[in-house]
């Protein structure tokens, strides 16, 4: 892997490999990790940005100044989460290239998210960019020829229903879907992880060469991190279970039990994938809730 690091104002460019450079803009948090990463590949016919970023002007300075004088044939955008897309606007307007993304910040949620969001369950943890629309929809197993390079779009739902991972050259811009250095938050009405599971283990029917992820490092061994992440929510799933077996309990209760040395900081957003898991599993009808379902609501094994 080639690897050759600049710090362009307060971002961080990474060359990866022939074609493929990485900025890394400085919005560190809990969150973020050491910040959100955007990529730009270059073609023969220009340049393909992948997730521009955060509305941060020296992070527009900075993916400015990676392309030059070079037109941008396409804008990508895996999620409407506003650390990837929130610079969209203004780098659209700078550069003249359209933004392409499945959909906007509620497309494609499962019914079952659908009628939770109706009932009043409402999302947490990340800022949802509810102002973003693309001016194109891409589609699930599109091939688009964008700058003279085959780049394969795969929706990947899950972190979010309209996330979307994008396949090029063997290897795989992964979003927050997968990642290296955290676990996904899995945020309900926004985030469903019946729907992640499934994408995960979509993903692994295919060999992969390596994942570039929104945040953190490249992954390197695509398949050992896939079976990691799908093992580790089995094994929470279990554990939930396990507590529930000694009676009712919410959300919040059980990530009290479970992410004992999670920081008071990320407390909610462990609640948050608890609630994930519970809905589910009271999908799978294997638990369920009398009442109207938060992070609040107690829920039970079946009798």
């Amino acid at each position: 892997m080639m690897r050759k690091d600049v710090a362009t104002g307060a971002s961080m460019i990474t060359e990866l490999a022939k074609g493929v450079v990485r900025l890394r803009a400085a919005n560190p948090s809990p969150m973020t990790g050491s910040g959100t990463n955007s990529y730009v590949l270059s073609g023969p016919a220009g340049v393909v940005v992948i997730d521009p970023g955060p509305a941060l002007p020296a992070h527009l300075a900075a993916l400015t100044a990676a392309i030059g004088r070079r037109p941008v044939a396409a804008i990508l955008v895996s999620h409407p989460h506003q650390d990837h897309s929130a610079l969209c606007p203004a780098f659209s307007r700078a550069t003249g290239a359209a933004v392409l993304a499945f959909g906007d910040a509620v497309a494609g949620r499962t019914p079952i998210m659908q009628q939770l969001a109706a009932t009043g369950l409402s999302g947490g943890g990340e800022g949802i960019d509810t102002a973003f629309a693309p001016d194109r929809h891409i589609l699930d197993g599109e091939v688009m020829d964008v700058a003279g390079l085959q780049i394969e779009v795969i929706h990947t739902p899950g972190h979010m229903g309209s996330h979307v991972c994008f396949g090029f050259d063997g290897h795989l811009f992964s979003g927050d879907h997968v990642m290296g250095w955290s676990t996904t938050l899995i945020s309900p009405p926004d985030g469903d992880m019946g729907a992640y599971m499934a994408s995960l283990a979509r993903l692994s029917r295919r060999r992969w060469q390596r994942f570039f992820p929104g945040h953190g490092e490249s992954v390197d061994d695509p398949a050992l991190r896939l079976a990691e992440l799908t093992a580790h929510r089995r094994a929470r799933e279990a554990a939930i279970l396990a507590v529930l077996h000694n009676g009712p309990a919410s959300a919040v209760q059980i990530a009290a039990r479970l992410y004992t040395e999670t920081p008071a900081a990320l407390q909610g957003a462990a609640a948050r994938n608890v609630l994930a898991h519970l809905i589910d599993l009271q999908d799978r009808n294997l638990t369920f809730s009398a009442g109207q379902i938060g992070v609040d609501a107690p829920f039970q094994l079946p009798r």
